[in-house]
């Protein structure tokens, strides 16, 4: 289990780094877009489509951190005045069907992309499949998350503490890598 643990670590890691490069470029490519449309009077023709689609893959790829720290919406209210067991039993659930969707999804998602391959983006000259992709690409690093995230849970390391140091990734010490 703590292999997997680390390479849940290590592949939530990425997938956020991934979000962070996907989330800044699409903020360079609306702002590029919004100088060329007001600015120059003349909009720029790929600019948008490329940062709709880099939006697209910064989501997919951020949500498995989310899940690691905890932060995707949840139950927790009810989770939290429920008899400790019980609460896990219902995190339990809930991750389960997170699992159930998520591999929906990425089944889902592939033959969407598969579908797609010869339709091009509008003003470029590449397969839309590459925008397609990010939803089972980003589905397998959700489940690796959510399955990290139920291994720990019945280890014992739920529900998340409060003192979780802010903006470290939920069950790493600052500096340090996730056991």
């Amino acid at each position: 289990m703590q292999y997997f643990l680390r390479l849940e670590s290590i592949t939530t890691r990425i997938a956020l780094f991934a979000a962070i490069v996907f989330l800044v470029a699409a903020a360079g490519l609306t702002m590029w877009q919004v100088t060329t449309r007001f600015a120059f009077g003349r909009p720029s023709t790929w600019s948008e489509v490329i940062a709709r689609s880099a939006l697209i893959w910064s989501v997919f790829m951020g949500v498995s951190a989310a899940f690691r720290e905890g932060t995707m919406i949840a139950l927790e209210i009810i989770q939290r005045n429920l008899p400790r067991r019980l609460g896990l039993a219902l995190y339990q659930v809930s991750m389960v069907l997170t699992l159930t969707f998520f591999s929906i999804l990425f089944w889902q998602g592939w033959a969407m992309t598969l579908r797609v391959q010869r339709q091009t983006l509008a003003p470029l000259d590449f397969s839309i499949a590459w925008v397609y992709v990010a939803l089972p690409v980003g589905s397998v690093f959700i489940i690796i998350a959510v399955l990290a995230c139920m291994i720990r849970a019945g280890q014992g390391q739920w529900p998340p503490t409060d003192d979780d140091a802010p903006g470290t990734l939920h069950g790493t010490p600052p500096g340090g890598t996730a056991t």
